[in-house]
């Protein structure tokens, strides 16, 4: 089923995606995107999408660590505007800012460079999944604190089950599956 980010996006991902059963644990269907990333056409028409829709509405793109580096990437670099790493804790050097969110046991960190992030700057996030939110909502309360505006959180696959969105109140969400 497709959702905010388009039909021809929405193809893309279900044409290229890999279904990995019993990964990373038993029981679970993994959803892969590296076919996805690995078709050089589809690849770039995915990035050509992505760049067709949100420019002139963004100033930086974020990437969430690790896929959100790989698809926002190149969607900064054809916009001509930077490219903002969102990282798990102890990865990026020099001054960092964090932001500690829930797991189902414990906590994890995510942390950035706050000189990277220009003051009222527009900000896209980018991911491959929403699962929980957990993510999502560390990466957009620190953009927020360093000053910028989160324009949407886009991301290819929207696991529907864990309400990923109800963690995100007040930002706009947009996936081209709903799985």
């Amino acid at each position: 089923m497709s959702a905010e980010l388009g039909e021809r996006i929405a193809r893309l991902v279900s044409d290229n995606l890999g279904l990995v059963e019993d990964f990373p644990e038993p029981g679970v269907l993994f959803r892969d995107i590296t076919p996805l990333i690995a078709n050089g056409p589809a690849f770039k028409e995915l990035i050509d999408l992505l760049c067709d829709r949100y420019a002139g509405r963004i100033d930086a793109v974020a990437g969430l660590e690790s896929r959100g580096f790989i698809l926002g990437a190149p969607v900064a670099a054809q916009l001509g505007i930077g490219m903002l790493t969102i990282r798990k804790a102890g990865k990026l050097p020099g001054r960092v800012i964090g932001v500690d969110y829930a797991l189902e046991y414990g906590t994890a960190r995510m942390e950035i460079h706050p000189e990277a992030v220009e003051e009222g700057s527009r900000v896209l996030i980018v991911d491959d999944v929403l699962a929980t939110g957990g993510t999502a909502g560390a990466s957009v309360e620190l953009l927020r604190r360093c000053g910028a505006e989160i324009e949407a959180i886009a991301v290819l696959l929207e696991l529907e089950a864990l309400r990923g969105r109800d963690a995100l109140p007040g930002v706009a969400v947009e996936s081209a599956l709903l799985v």
